[in-house]
């Protein structure tokens, strides 16, 4: 029986972290034993307080050990493991335990047990201090504590494909949610009470607001602190702020560097001639000055009844000063006489809707693929595959772990609700959630890690690594500088637990990560069907662990912060980069068009809000910046310390 026993009493202070999630306090029985580095042990010993409560959601408990209990262990040396457990007594007995320390009172030495798991009742953990290792070097008593640990995991994370059967080989999926993946109570206070304050603003404005009479009037809609006005209003007339969406802004890597017109695009020089600085295409394309945007993805999908989702091309033109410019946009890829190329000499509101046009599309790609498809669901894959297959003690799960935090209940939420029968897609977008389906599962058919999954490859598929091409191209310079920080961390992380060859070769969970990426995504195969793993699923050496985990890690973060937390100010002023527009886009290159006529076409109020308040609560920054991670996993000191330099990088 363990108690604050006085100062002169105690050898050990065992220091017990309860986590912050919902219903993490426990009202169980706890029992712990330390051991040596000889396996000599204490005895099982039970870890009360008197007086107090502990265990308690979000707390840190500290037990003083008497020399009398701990008499069998070497004098001064270190505890090298701890075997812990509790019982399912009292009301509440579930517990989730975020890390135990134990400190040797005389040398100061404290020994760190990760944990970070909910603990099954009456079952003995047994971790080691630092608890990481990969599985070959595993101390032969815990090898098969490891493989039932892991057996456990995959029977809580079964797979699944979530989406409607008409929309086959969909994302793989978690079947049932685990406990492990639940939001915190922290996330969902936060969520919880950030949605209440968005709908009490946005019921506010909808009694205090009449329909759009003028394009004018939208901006009376915004009220701060919930909803201030999108920077981006000002600007979404303006041809060279719509160029800089397709660099910088939430849809960033669709464009490309013309090497020659498609034949379904035929713009002339009697199209361009005003708009290319006095070069033909031929030298506009010689020069490296002409760019296209081709959303030919979208061709075929399915559209809410009486609506339009276009799938057009647009050419920019990178102007001297290094702007870049629309100069032609075909809303639909057949060319034809009710498909004509608009340009800026169209009467000018005429030209506005075509933009307009396009962005409704280029919002449904960002939706669907750069965002949901690609930064979402993908991801999941990853994350499944990392919780089936490596050990919480893998080096590889640590590194990767923080960047999966929440991903999976994100989706489970996301797919559950907002692309639902009804739900938030149905209700603003153009292809509503049959549409976003089938972009998500045609995306899919062709994403590879190696090329559009890390950045360098996609920016040479793209014609684009060349800074000096497109100088303004914020997501790539950015991007490049954050890509090669996170490269060199996660080299330097792998470099301290594989020194050889067969130490990637002989990682047994390595290897069952890897193959389940790359098993094709159904239920005979039982895998995750990504294309572009190194080595194809038989990983051989540093550089392919490295690459897998770059592009991961990158993509979690980077990737997704990039094309997520913007959305506000580009949704959120619906002229500007529209979910949903109604009636029929523009046909006719001659036609002079009102501003009734775009008035028309935009979301009513009542739409607008739901736009504004969803848009708003997903650019909410609901986590820490790169590198500084919510859940420590990485405790090994000469691991700490390169995480330390990646930080501070």
């Amino acid at each position: 029986m363990l108690s604050f026993i006085g100062l002169s009493s105690y050898d050990y202070k065992v220091e017990i972290k309860t986590g912050d999630r919902i219903g993490a306090g426990t009202d169980a029985n706890v029992w712990i034993k330390l051991y040596d580095d000889i396996g000599r042990s204490t005895p099982a010993m039970r870890l009360e307080q008197v007086f107090k409560n502990i265990f308690e959601q979000c707390s840190t408990d500290h037990f003083e050990i008497s020399a009398s209990k701990t008499k069998n262990l070497k004098k001064d040396g270190p505890v090298a493991r701890i075997e812990f457990w509790r019982d399912n007594c009292g009301p509440s007995s579930d517990w989730y335990v975020d890390i135990i320390y134990v400190t040797n009172r005389a040398t100061k030495s404290k020994f760190v047990f990760p944990v970070y798991r909910w603990v099954k009742a009456n079952y003995h953990y047994k971790l080691k201090h630092l608890n990481t290792s990969l599985p070959q070097y595993e101390d032969e008593d815990l090898k098969e504590h490891r493989k039932l640990f892991l057996d456990d995991k995959r029977k809580s994370y079964r797979l699944d494909q979530k989406f409607p059967k008409e929309f086959p080989n969909g994302p793989v999926q978690v079947s049932t949610l685990p406990d492990d993946e639940k939001f915190s109570f922290n996330d969902k206070f936060s969520m919880g009470s950030l949605t209440v304050q968005l709908k009490v603003s946005s019921k506010i404005i909808s009694f205090t607001r009449t329909e759009w009479k003028s394009l004018a009037d939208i901006l009376t809609v915004y009220v701060p602190p919930h909803f201030p006005k999108p920077e981006r209003s000002s600007l979404w007339m303006d041809d060279a702020y719509f160029g800089f969406q397709r660099l910088a802004s939430v849809n960033h890597s669709v464009i490309k560097l013309v090497t020659a017109i498609p034949n379904k695009f035929p713009v002339t020089e009697e199209h361009l001639k005003h708009f290319l600085g006095g070069l033909s295409i031929k030298e506009a394309i010689q020069q490296k000055r002409l760019f296209i945007c081709d959303l030919e993805i979208l061709d075929g999908l399915p559209v809410k009844q009486n609506m339009t989702l276009c799938a057009p091309i647009a050419l920019f033109f990178r102007d001297i000063s290094g702007q870049l410019r629309p100069v032609a946009i075909q809303l639909f890829q057949k060319p034809g006489s009710n498909n004509p190329i608009f340009t800026p000499s169209c009467p000018s509101l005429t030209w506005t809707l075509v933009k307009m046009w396009y962005n409704n599309a280029d919002s449904a790609h960002q939706q669907a693929l750069t965002h949901l498809g690609f930064t979402h669901l993908l991801m999941e894959s990853f994350s499944l595959a990392t919780q089936r297959n490596l050990s919480h003690s893998h080096p590889v799960y640590k590194i990767l772990a923080p960047h999966f935090l929440n991903i999976i209940a994100v989706n489970s939420l996301a797919v559950s609700e907002l692309v639902s029968d009804g739900g938030w897609v149905d209700q603003t977008m153009n292809y509503g959630n049959k549409g976003m389906y089938a972009l998500v599962v045609k995306g899919f058919k062709d994403w590879r890690l190696d090329v559009e999954g890390t950045l360098p490859e996609d920016l040479k598929r793209r014609g684009l690594d060349d800074p000096d091409i497109l100088p303004c191209y914020y997501y790539r310079d950015d991007g490049i500088l954050l890509y090669n920080a996170i490269s060199k961390y996660v080299l330097h992380y792998l470099n301290l637990y594989y020194t050889t060859l067969n130490d990637v070769v002989d990682d047994h969970e390595l290897q069952n990560w890897a193959q389940e990426l790359v098993k094709e995504r159904n239920f005979e195969a039982g895998g995750m069907g990504i294309k572009g793993i190194p080595g194809n699923g038989s990983l051989s050496t540093v550089d392919q662990i490295h690459q897998i985990v770059t592009s991961t890690i990158f993509t979690c973060s980077v990737a997704h912060a990039a094309t997520n937390f913007p959305q506000y100010d580009e949704y959120g002023f619906p002229p500007n980069y529209p979910a949903s527009l109604f009636g029929k886009p523009p046909s006719d290159s001659r036609a002079i068009l009102t501003e009734q006529d775009i008035l028309k076409c935009l979301p009513d109020k009542e739409q607008t809000l739901t736009i504004m308040t969803m848009t708003k609560l997903l650019s909410n920054k609901g986590t820490k910046s790169l590198g500084d991670f919510e859940v420590q996993y990485i405790v090994d000191p000469k691991a700490q310390a390169v995480v330390d330099r990646y930080r501070n990088s």
